[in-house]
């Protein structure tokens, strides 16, 4: 098989079914375990921080929800580049799917953005600071593309424009990113990268590290989970979905009929 073919299976949204059926409990799992234990280590066993105490402690929730949101974001303007380009409906599938969630941990981003604000800054909120503002207009670029998809009623036209505005919002990512480095601002530099020596000490860096993972694989169970429910709506009229809703019928009529059987 050749890069081109490679590249139309991977679009293929008969191949994304078929071939994903046990990612999304494998990661959700994986999501478990890992939040689970990063949020308990960094909350009751990672040392209080010398300034500000127990309340850095929200970094646990804020840091790795606020690396997702972006992530989510630059995810979605490369889907829609490929949608534009290409014009693979799986693509566009993705973009679709990938908003809700996007749009979930922005806000908490925020929230728990908030929430640490007080103790520290003295306030909940600051409108002069860019690296809160940038998060801000990144939360309503979601609720744009959201809204959107829902105020177009061609999918064709919507799966267009939202592409599109997938596209022109990644301008807010470096925005976002180096906002503590072009302006002064209240915010703290780089809290984590796997690119340098950890700035804090292995103690607490460690659970924050096993939260980041955690949340990704989140991200990837809700994704593939939903995007698989997105492959069969909008391919219920083929001949390959057909067969596998019969299937899922015929096995589930199976199961009742043993219960039935067995009482």
């Amino acid at each position: 098989m050749n890069l081109t073919e490679l590249w139309h299976r991977m679009g293929s949204p008969r191949w994304f079914y078929q071939m994903s059926g046990p990612w999304g409990t494998g990661f959700a799992t994986l999501a478990v375990v890992l939040l689970v234990v990063g949020t308990m280590w960094g909350l009751a066993f990672a040392p209080a921080d010398y300034q500000q105490g127990n309340s850095f402690r929200i970094i646990y929730i804020h840091v790795p929800t606020a690396i997702l949101a972006q992530s989510v974001y630059m995810m979605l303007g490369v889907a829609g580049f490929i949608f534009l380009v290409w014009r693979m409906k799986l693509a566009d599938m993705l973009l679709q799917v990938m908003v809700p969630f996007g749009m979930g941990v922005t806000a908490l981003a925020l929230f728990s953005g908030a929430v640490w604000g007080r103790p520290t800054w003295g306030a909940w909120w600051v409108w002069g600071d860019p690296r809160i503002l940038s998060m801000l207009l990144l939360l309503f670029l979601y609720f744009g593309l959201y809204a959107l998809r829902a105020a177009i009623p061609r999918a064709e036209a919507a799966a267009r424009a939202c592409a599109l505005l997938a596209l022109v919002g990644l301008i807010n990512i470096p925005i976002i990113k180096y906002s503590v480095e072009w302006w002064q601002t209240l915010h703290q530099g780089v809290t984590f990268t796997l690119t340098e020596k950890p700035k804090m000490p292995i103690q607490m860096w460690a659970p924050l590290l096993v939260n980041v993972i955690g949340i990704y694989c989140l991200f990837a169970a809700n994704v593939i989970i939903r995007l698989r429910g997105e492959v069969l709506r909008r391919e219920s009229g083929t001949a390959w979905v057909q067969e596998v809703v019969a299937t899922h019928d015929q096995a589930r009529r199976g199961h009742s009929g043993d219960s039935g059987a067995m009482a």
